[in-house]
């Protein structure tokens, strides 16, 4: 028994290795990513509340929500940057839909890509530089009524506005 308990393990731990970002490099468990609040207010006046994880380095970036077989609602994962850029995206190795906000450094939001399509290498960015992207289940933003020009708050922002005026 308990040598296929080892042999179980170790295909495991081989898969993880395959599954990973890149060859040498397993992926990181969720689990390890920084966790953070996050509201959006829209300008209707609705205030919708989220759990993200923080893709706050490189290799987390490059990471992000690959091999997800699904996202609650109301759970999705901020890739915040220090400066204003140009961010691009891609879906290679994600197997659901996601909608991209890209967030300014005012904590607006600039442009949405919804309803990505899975494992597309198809490059996502805003047409201008933002300081953030959220990444949301493909659908989110039509369904909460969430659009361009909505006000994000995060702690994890690295923006002057972080925290909502609601009550």
């Amino acid at each position: 028994m308990s040598l296929r308990r080892g042999m179980i393990a170790a295909l495991l731990l081989a898969g993880l290795t395959v599954l990973g970002a890149r060859a040498d490099t397993p992926l990181e468990p969720l689990s390890a990513f920084p966790r953070s609040l996050l509201e959006i207010k829209t300008r209707a006046g609705s205030v919708h509340h989220f759990s993200i994880w923080i893709a706050d380095r490189p290799a987390r970036q490059e990471q992000g929500l690959m091999f997800v077989r699904q996202l609650p609602d109301h759970t999705g994962m901020l890739f915040p940057y220090r400066q204003d850029r140009r961010i691009t995206m891609w879906m290679k190795n994600t197997l659901i839909p996601l909608d991209m906000v890209f967030i300014g450094a005012d904590g607006r939001i600039a442009h949405i890509a919804a309803s990505t399509t899975p494992q597309s290498l198809d490059i996502i960015a805003a047409p201008d530089p933002v300081r953030a992207v959220l990444e949301l289940a493909g659908g989110s933003t039509q369904d909460l009524g969430i659009r361009v020009g909505d006000q994000v708050y995060s702690d994890a922002l690295p923006a002057s506005r972080r925290r909502s005026r609601t009550p």
